[in-house]
């Protein structure tokens, strides 16, 4: 528990009907009576009070709410304010706080202490910081798994097969004479194997829904004047991207955020793709290329009313190199005479940008959704993924002294495993495994 107390805005900036002014610490409590002159506040009671500063002057009418520790989110005592909207009542109200001995909270400073006074595992705080960045209505779904502990509960699973798998193994090691089950070996290696393929299947996964949290990326990629820019501006509704018939027209990536289903994704035009002398129109290019890299979905237009063309081989040799990515085949200007030879497309949807592109929308609809519902286990950080990979990777590595009675550097390896798979919730601590080792077996008898 912390000496200090700290006090921030816990809503968005911004005009609003209520604005909350949120308190934690041990002074929560004699402050938030201070401002508003009451004598106590019933915890977990919304209790109508006018609030003054120093002066004794009335700064608004506000609904106080107390939460008594430890029952509370960050487990200190904590006073809401929930004042008119609007940054000017909301910021004099902090103001009066720190008069009173508060001081201003660091960004995720009630996240944090909830962590530290264990109301919160790091999977819990990290799902707090993404929800409110989510993008799409599954993001928040999966994120409120986590809040719920799903990834907690998963961890925790393997973290008990780790420590008892390393149980075994040390007093193997240095009690030999300990009567142990005769299948303890097999045991372990079912536990290890099991693990193994849980993990493979969690970051195959993760990967593949890596675009669900921050929102997927949709590459529109295509040569210069086969109606990029007319598709992006028919998604957004607007003209966003500049329309000529003189190709190179879009020299540079244009990103724009745009809602299909329950998805906000993330759309990016691309300049045309052709060979080019122009030095701005090459840098272009190159980015387009990047953002073909970096996209989970590309969307590659071809002209209907012209024939294949140099460039138009150029797109198809780069899908077969992203042929890992989802991918969706435009024949466009469909409404104008067929030149093209569409047999050599695969899946192709054919349409015009300038009438109706539901047939696309339906398409990216439907990967949108496969790529996001799914009832495997997924990470939502960088930090997550890293975890588990330097997990499965001493996993795997400990199946060889496994096998050949190296039962030292299997030790070290599983050791290795769970500090790693434990940074994903909480630190791990030696004396865990001394807790399994000491209460299964009877030692020093």
């Amino acid at each position: 528990m912390y000496d200090d107390t700290i006090v921030a805005i816990a809503t968005a900036n911004g005009i609003g009907s209520i604005s909350i002014v949120r308190l934690s610490g041990e002074n929560a409590l004699s402050i938030a009576l201070k401002i508003s002159k009451k004598t106590t506040l019933t915890p977990r009671v919304a209790t109508l009070s006018s609030l003054y500063n120093n002066k004794d002057e009335l700064l608004d009418e506000a609904l106080l709410i107390y939460f008594k520790n430890p029952f509370s989110f960050t487990g200190e005592d904590i006073v809401e304010f929930q004042c008119h909207g609007g940054l000017a009542i909301s910021s004099m109200i902090v103001d009066e706080t720190i008069k009173a001995g508060a001081r201003l909270a660091t960004p995720g400073e009630f996240s944090k202490r909830a962590f530290l006074n264990g109301k919160i595992d790091l999977t819990k705080a990290e799902a707090i910081a993404k929800i409110i960045e989510a993008r799409s209505e599954d993001a928040v779904k999966l994120l409120a798994k986590q809040l719920k502990g799903e990834l907690t509960f998963f961890v925790e699973n393997i973290r008990e097969d780790l420590l008892f798998m390393l149980a075994y193994t040390e007093v193997n090691i240095d009690y030999a004479e300990e009567d142990l089950p005769e299948d303890i070996f097999q045991q372990i290696q079912t536990k290890l194997s099991a693990i193994e393929e849980k993990l493979e299947n969690t970051l195959e996964a993760s990967k593949r829904r890596e675009g669900l949290i921050e929102g997927f990326k949709v590459a529109i990629v295509g040569k210069p004047n086969v109606g990029k820019s007319s598709l992006l501006n028919k998604l957004l509704n607007s003209n966003r991207a500049i329309i000529s018939d003189i190709a190179g027209t879009t020299r540079d990536t244009i990103e724009e955020s745009v809602k299909i289903g329950t998805h906000l994704i993330k759309i990016v035009d691309t300049a045309g793709i052709r060979q080019s002398n122009d030095v701005i129109e090459k840098i272009g290019i190159e980015k387009s290329l990047e953002a073909i890299k970096e996209a989970d979905i590309i969307v590659a237009l071809f002209d209907n009313s012209q024939p294949m063309s140099k460039e138009d081989e150029k797109i198809l040799a780069l899908l077969e190199e992203s042929s890992v990515k989802e991918q969706i085949l435009v024949l466009n200007k469909s409404d104008l005479p067929n030149q093209f030879n569409s047999s050599v497309l695969k899946e192709c949807i054919t349409l015009s940008t300038h009438d109706n592109i539901k047939p696309l929308l339906k398409k990216l609809e439907t990967l949108l959704n496969e790529n996001t519902h799914t009832d495997e286990m997924t990470l939502i950080s960088k930090r997550q993924i890293i975890a588990v990979e330097e997990t499965l990777t001493h996993i795997i590595q400990a199946n060889i002294p496994l096998h050949s009675g190296e039962l030292e550097f299997f030790a070290y390896h599983i050791n290795e495993a769970i500090t790693n798979i434990s940074n994903i919730t909480r630190p791990y601590e030696h004396s865990e495994m001394l807790d399994v080792m000491f209460g299964s077996f009877c030692l020093g008898k």
